[in-house]
Parts: structure tokens; sequence; C-alpha cells
């Protein structure tokens, strides 16, 4: 019999890489009551904006007036994607403390994404991870498309194994794993992470699943059993990628915390009002989230059954 870790980490990526695929940008203010509701659910780790260009990412270019609207709490950490020196220096005008950066296994997408060979990107963020960390900030490494490409199709573990150590190399602290389209299941998940962890402990990688074919918890279940304890997930399932066509959204964070706390995996998260952080946004967006536990709790409150049944 398997044995699971008694406690998982759940990193919130709702604000950032939910938000910036809206049509429409969302006020400064509702963003801002979002990720407090996000915080008095106990997630205590929220990526909650980027530094990429605003003319790039529109939807997020209240990046700094957002930061500085943001209160502090013990024990929170909030963090925003970094894409070069430029984006480094408005970051450290917020304060922020905690920066991510971001390539991935395929060649194809990364020229998709952000226009650049994996090496070119790279020897991009080696400057910036070494300047916040220089400057005091932790740094976080996300890899999009370790297991399989919208363009090239299925990714060897041996692709993503050199791109990995390139970056624990470079000082990074923590390395997301991401399934940008959503089509592993949980031999793929198994098979790239035999590898990794040959090479790599489990407390420094993490895994970012999408559920566009349903297979985001059982890869979930496959991360917990290989000794993986920190898991990306996004409020209500917001979210996808413009650059993965047929991306759906990322794993619903209530439909992974439902998951742990059923196994018996703490998470220090309320079920109840991460769903009302979850519901204020859906209001916000004005349609119905992907997320199926946010969805089963608000038929319940419709019917006046407790939110944290």
């Amino acid at each position: 019999m398997t044995i699971l870790p008694k406690q998982a980490r759940i990193v919130e990526v709702g604000p950032r890489d939910g938000l910036q695929n809206e049509p429409e940008a969302i006020s400064t203010e509702d963003k801002r009551r979002f990720i407090h509701l996000l915080v008095a659910s106990g997630l205590q780790q929220i990526e909650v904006t980027s530094f990429v260009h605003p003319k790039r990412i529109p939807q997020l270019a209240d990046a700094a007036d957002l930061i500085r609207s943001l209160q502090p709490h013990p024990g929170v950490t909030y963090s925003a994607l970094v894409p070069n020196m430029k984006g480094l220096e408005r970051a450290q005008e917020t304060g922020i403390q905690r920066i991510a950066v971001f390539t991935a296994a395929s060649e194809t997408f990364t020229q998709k994404n952000i226009n650049m060979t994996i090496k070119e990107s790279l020897d991009t963020f080696r400057p910036v991870i070494e300047g916040g960390l220089a400057l005091g900030m932790s740094v976080r490494a996300y890899v999009s498309t370790c297991w399989v490409c919208p363009y090239e199709g299925d990714i060897a573990p041996e692709q993503v194994l050199p791109v990995v150590q390139a970056l624990a190399g470079m000082g990074v602290d923590e390395i997301s794993l991401g399934d940008t389209i959503g089509a592993a299941v949980p031999t793929d998940v198994k098979r790239t992470m035999d590898l990794l962890l040959t090479h790599h402990p489990a407390d420094k990688l993490a895994l970012h699943f999408h559920d566009t074919y349903g297979t985001a918890l059982a890869n979930v279940v496959a991360g917990l059993e290989m000794g993986v304890t920190t898991f990306d997930a996004s409020a209500g399932g917001l979210g996808g990628c413009p650059y993965a066509p047929g991306a759906s959204g990322n794993l619903a964070t209530e439909d992974l915390v439902y998951l742990l706390t059923r196994m018996g995996v703490e998470t220090g998260v309320n079920l109840g009002k991460l769903a009302e952080a979850s519901a204020f946004m859906q209001g916000v967006l004005g349609r119905r989230l992907p997320s199926k536990q946010l969805q089963r709790l608000m038929a319940n409150m419709e019917t006046g059954a407790s939110l944290c049944s």
C-alpha cells in the first residue's frame, strides 16, 4: 500500500494564470477582493499578477497598483511572474518578495509563447534569477509542456530534464512542471517523474495540471504517490493558455482541496471559504466556472444547506 504524505501545499495561480486570459480586464478592486477572499480560505501561496509588458497582457496592466493594494498577512506569500530585467525592476518597486520565471520543454511552444528558443529563454532568465536573489527575493520557475506539446506532440522525459537542471543550477527554489494542454495521464506523469526524481528531490518540484481531458486529479494522485507535495491550482478552474490551442482551464482549487482532504492529506484550506472566493469571481465574470466542487457548494447554498457540507 502506498503511503501518502500527511500534508500538501497548494500554490494558487488563479489571480494571474486565470485572469490573464479573460477577454475583458477585471478591475483592480475586484482582483484585490478576490485575493483577500483566497487568503481568508487559508491559502498561503498566491501568484497575484505578472510583470509582462502591459501591451502583451493588458488584463494584468495594473500589476504594480494591485500589489501595493494588497494587505500583508502573516504566513502568506504573494508572488508575481517576471519575464525579463525590466519586469524585475517593476517588481522590485512594489516590494514583492517572490517572483517566478517561465520557459518550456518544447522548442516550438517556447517560440510561440515567448518568441525565443529554450536556450535563449534560459539565458534571458539567468540575470533575472540572479538579480532577484541578490535583492533578497525567492524565485520559482515554470516549465510548460512537460508531457504533451500542442505543436510537437509527446514530450520525452529526456527533454524535460535538462531544462529542470539548468533552472535548478541558477538557484530557483522550486520548479513547477506543467501539463499545459491537460493531455497527460498518470502513466505519463510517473514516467517523467521517475527520471526527474533521480536528479532532484521531490520537495523542489511542483506539478501544474490542466483538466482538458479530465485527468488532472488522477495525475495529482500519481504525483502524491511519488512523493510530490506541491500542486498548482486555480480557484474555480479559471484559466487556460492562449498559446496552447484547445487547452481548458487549470485544475480547480476546490476540486483539488476536496480530493486531498478526502484522502487524508491536509491542506490548511477551508473549502467553504474558498468557494466564496470563487463565487465572487464567478459573479464578476458573469459566467459559470468549471469547478465541480464550486457548483456543488453553490447548489447547497441555494437550497439552504451548509456551504461547508
